[in-house]
């Protein structure tokens, strides 16, 4: 499903009005009914009492009366609080307001913050029209005031296209935002309401046609992309009543050091549960008895170790050995920062012929040098948290959090890989400049090893046959799934062995 960055939208109403000839005043009114209709069917659940709407000056206040309008029409108790005075208005905005006042709607000017909270208070719904997408900078004044007003009143809140004070490019708090229970945004969802905290100020996002062409919203232009149910299941191929396990991928997991088995075991073990058919894990030698207890499913490879018991120098050769006789590699879980291992990655990673993902030590030990990744001889997959992502970069976090579908894009771009931005609304990011943000998840996966069952996911998948974009969008897609089935039982606490046995099962039947 694609979402917007809001100079997108904006272009998409200027085409729609200019080239196809449909009137601003057409989009505002089909906007505002949208809304309408969702209120109506609220109300019925509510109790009874007035619908207050709050209305900025702009069109996002302009969509607010034609709410208000309908609702009146219909013979609900609603009135308008609005921020500035009627004369300060303009355009269509100005047209719906004179309108809805000639109706009977009563329409409150000025609207101080006493005033608003009075209002807000003996509200059974409230309707957010302050601010919409177009905002920058920090919110002040009254809308600032008005915002605050909303968030302290009891009822439930219907944001009309974006919760007032969300930036609807990077999901960032503009010094404050709305709280709202359901946002109705129109003709494409927006980046920033995927991206959290905004995620989290716009309760169920309800996305409402107004009329806008279909070529529009299907633009090329339009490359960040929300995964769907049916995305995810459509990356992976059908699995045949005739397949055998060479079918199902060939894959090496060349993990662990002492003190982390747990990285390695999980990484081979997930691969496993999510469907590869032969998982191979090249560990150090002295670790290869316990991982063949933990991993039953998985054949070990013991390998030349340092002194510290992580890979060293002179498992070059057999691992690379090993390499070539499969579908693909995860390169990374538990190994170590050790310098021998670490150089040890550098060379395996210009040698491997197979698609890769590394993760973890095996990012680390591109910190600074990620341009080097730009040798790879074949797809690579990279799943950075945000302190990885920082190291790789060289960009601090919070200037990556603050926009992660961008930073995500720059670091693709910059080393020719498919870059997966973990945390809340996970970020895929392809060199070309395609994104997708994952909607699926929950607090759960904020546990060690979890990391882990992802690179064993989507290693599997890549051992499959998937192409590396569509291993990463899949990959992070099942295993929130898998962390939201998990989840039955309670999100603290939920260790990543509960992921495991839930994977089986989250996947489309075959």
């Amino acid at each position: 499903m694609k979402l917007a960055y809001a100079a997108q939208m904006r272009e998409m109403d200027r085409r729609t009005i200019e080239e196809w000839g449909l009137p601003g005043a057409v989009l505002m009114e089909n906007a505002g009914r949208a809304v309408a209709n969702i209120c109506e069917d609220l109300l019925e659940e509510l109790p009874p009492g007035p619908v207050v709407v709050v209305a900025g000056k702009g069109n996002n206040g302009g969509d607010g009366f034609v709410v208000a309008r309908w609702l009146h029409s219909a013979g609900c108790q609603v009135e308008v609080c609005l921020l500035p005075r009627l004369g300060e208005l303009t355009g269509d905005a100005a047209i719906n307001a004179r309108f809805a006042e000639r109706l009977g709607v009563p329409i409150h000017q000025e609207a101080t913050r006493p005033f608003l909270q009075e209002r807000l208070t003996r509200a059974t719904l409230i309707v957010d029209g302050v601010l919409g997408t177009g905002i920058s900078g920090e919110v002040r004044g009254s809308a600032r005031e008005a915002i605050e007003a909303i968030n302290t009143a009891p009822a439930p809140v219907v944001a009309i296209d974006i919760p007032s004070g969300v930036d609807a490019d990077t999901g960032a708090i503009l010094g404050d935002a709305v709280r709202a229970h359901i946002t109705v945004t129109f003709a494409l969802a927006k980046v920033g309401m995927y991206q959290h905290p905004g995620r989290g100020r716009c309760g169920e996002i309800i996305i409402a046609p107004i009329g806008m062409p279909a070529e529009l919203a299907d633009s090329p232009d339009l490359r960040t992309n929300l995964t769907t149910c049916a995305d995810a299941a459509a990356m992976l191929p059908p699995r045949g009543p005739s397949m055998h396990k060479g079918d199902a991928g060939r894959l090496l997991v060349i993990a662990g050091s002492v003190g982390m088995t747990g990285a390695a075991a999980l990484s081979a073990l997930a691969a496993s549960r999510a469907g590869a058919g032969l998982v191979f894990i090249a560990c150090p030698e002295s670790l290869n008895d316990i991982l063949e207890v933990k991993c039953t499913e998985a054949l070990t490879r013991p390998m030349p170790e340092t002194d510290q018991r992580s890979l060293s120098l002179a498992a070059e050769e057999p691992i690379a050995e090993s390499a070539n006789h499969v579908d693909a590699v995860v390169l990374g879980p538990g190994l170590s920062q050790h310098p021998q291992t670490q150089e040890l990655v550098r060379r395996l990673a210009r040698r491997i012929q197979r698609p890769l993902l590394l993760d973890a030590d095996g990012l680390n030990a591109f910190a600074g040098r990620a341009d080097d990744l730009r040798e790879r001889p074949a797809p690579t997959v990279l799943t950075p948290h945000p302190g990885e992502f920082a190291r790789l970069s060289g960009r601090e976090i919070a200037v990556t959090q603050a926009d992660r579908p961008g930073a995500a894009r720059e670091l693709a771009a910059s080393t020719g890989c498919i870059v997966l931005l973990k945390g809340a609304g996970t970020v895929i990011a392809e060199p070309g400049g395609d994104a997708w943000i994952n909607p699926t998840g929950s607090s759960g996966l904020a546990s060690g090893g979890s990391g882990d069952v992802l690179s064993g996911m989507i290693g599997a998948f890549l051992a499959g046959g998937v192409g590396a974009p569509e291993a990463a969008v899949a990959g992070a897609y099942y295993h929130g799934r898998a962390a939201e089935v998990a989840a039955s039982q309670g999100t603290r606490g939920m260790v990543p062995p509960k992921l495991l046995e839930v994977l089986p099962g989250i996947f489309p039947e075959d």
